[in-house]
Order: C-alpha cells, then structure tokens, then sequence
C-alpha cells in the first residue's frame, strides 16, 4: 500500500483509529481498539508508524499495513498514558502518564529506559528541539524540565497553584514555550539564548485565551516564518490562532464538541 503524501489520523473514545484521506474526507482504514479508549496519537518521524496512547500502555502501528495488530506495545505505565513523542531521529520515545512518571522507551525492544517521577498525574509532555530535554506539566500545576545528559530534573515552575497544566508547547528554534491551564490561561516565557540548556524560563505574557479550560495549545512550525502563531483548542467549543507577536487574536472558530487538540498544515 503506498503512502498518501499527507497522513491524517483519528482516534476517539468509541475505541477505534482511522486513517482518512485528506483531500476527499474519505475513511480508508479503521482499526479497532478495544483494550481502552485512546488518549493521544502520534506520528514517528519517518511517518513509518502510528503510536497510540491508551490506559496504561502504548500501541505502534505500520502506517502502511492493513494488519488491524499491532507491530509493538510498551506496557510499563500503570495508568492512562497522556502523552507520546519521538526523538528527531526516531531513536526513542517518550511518554507521559496519570501514574506520575515521564518514561523514556527504546522503539525496537519496548523496554522503559529511563523513568522520571512527577508526583503528580502528567497531563503534557514535550521535547525541546535540542533533543536533550523534555518538559512536563502535571495536574498540580508543576513544569518541570528534564535534563537527559545528566538524568536529572534542572528545573521547576508553578505558574498557578493547584491548577493543572494542561498542555504544553515549545517553538521550534527553541526560543520560547507555553503552558495552558484549567482555566483557560496561557502562560508564555522566553527561553535563555546561548546556552545549550534549559536554566531558567523569562516571563513574556500571559494571556487569557478561553472561558473554559484548554485541551490543546500549538506553536506555528518552521514553515510558517517569519509569521509566528499560537493555537488554542478549549472546552468553550472554540479554537483560536494568535499572533504570537504581541498575541493579538487572529481569528476565533466555533466548533461543535470541546476541541481537543490542533495541527498546522504544511
């Protein structure tokens, strides 16, 4: 089966996946998932294979098959797994977790090579772009970043106290990250230029994007520069794009059910 030039997959409470074609809207393949309603959704690198985020494990997929199994699952976590991400290179995965730990997984044997402990649910986990750090945010309200080089937590924020950290996301040079919460805010710092790690986080706004709380906020890509724009998707049924230059709302679309995530379109 060849691949279609834009990948475009679903996944829902009603325990399936689907793959759809982007242009036409049509379903081309569904897969079954009976194990646990599915969390998150994740494309590897080499857009190779699908990983689905369930309740207490990880399934991989062959994007390109039309076997409805499995190629490999990673079953460590010991509650509903929140987040999944790739290393650039599709060397590793990692993953958040309800059960307070971030985990770091070898793709090929499934094996939990690193653990890190929240001691709170992670409801968010990102990557920065130097690929030698991933950033958390919990039910608490805690972001901790993750130093991997020395295997340790190098540091820690609370935006608000006791309201939890929805989603988080880092531009793509590095240069800034922003956290959503229950309540409908977004806190935005300006990440530390010239060093190779992450220290400290500069204060740059703080906005309040939505009435309710926000499922999902996004950072524009590379290819949209030199303009640069902020996504939100919240429970009021509105997803909103903001220009990140002084965060002026650019445009508000009202959707049907609460809008749990977003995308930007290459």
């Amino acid at each position: 089966m060849a691949q279609p030039s834009v990948i475009l997959a679903t996944a829902s409470y009603d325990h399936t996946i689907r793959f759809w074609e982007a242009k036409s809207g049509r379903c081309y393949r569904t897969i079954q998932y009976p194990d646990s309603q599915v969390n998150r959704l994740e494309i590897t690198p080499d857009k190779r294979f699908l990983a689905a985020a369930g309740n207490s494990h990880i399934r991989l997929f062959d994007v390109n098959s039309n076997s409805p199994q499995p190629v490999i699952s990673y079953d460590s976590h010991t509650s509903n797994v929140m987040a999944v991400g790739f290393h650039c290179d599709g060397n590793w995965m990692y993953s958040g977790s309800e059960d307070g730990t971030v985990r770091i997984w070898d793709l090929r044997t499934a094996t939990c090579q690193r653990e890190y402990e929240s001691r709170a649910a992670v409801n968010t986990v990102v990557l920065h772009p130097n690929q030698k750090e991933l950033i958390s945010g919990d039910q608490n309200g805690n972001i901790r970043v993750w130093d991997l080089a020395a295997n340790s937590c190098s540091c820690e924020l609370v935006p608000e106290v006791d309201t939890a950290i929805r989603s988080l996301t880092v531009m793509w040079d590095g240069s800034m990250v922003v956290a959503a919460n229950n309540r409908g805010t977004c806190y935005v710092w300006r990440l530390l230029k010239g060093t190779q790690t992450i220290t400290s986080f500069e204060p740059l706004h703080k906005l309040q994007a939505h009435d309710g709380y926000i499922l999902k906020c996004l950072l524009s890509p590379e290819f949209c520069d030199p303009n640069r724009y902020l996504a939100t998707a919240s429970s009021d049924h509105t997803v909103k794009i903001w220009n990140v230059d002084g965060f002026k709302l650019e445009k508000t679309l009202v959707v049907t059910s609460a809008g749990f995530g977003t995308a930007f379109s290459q």
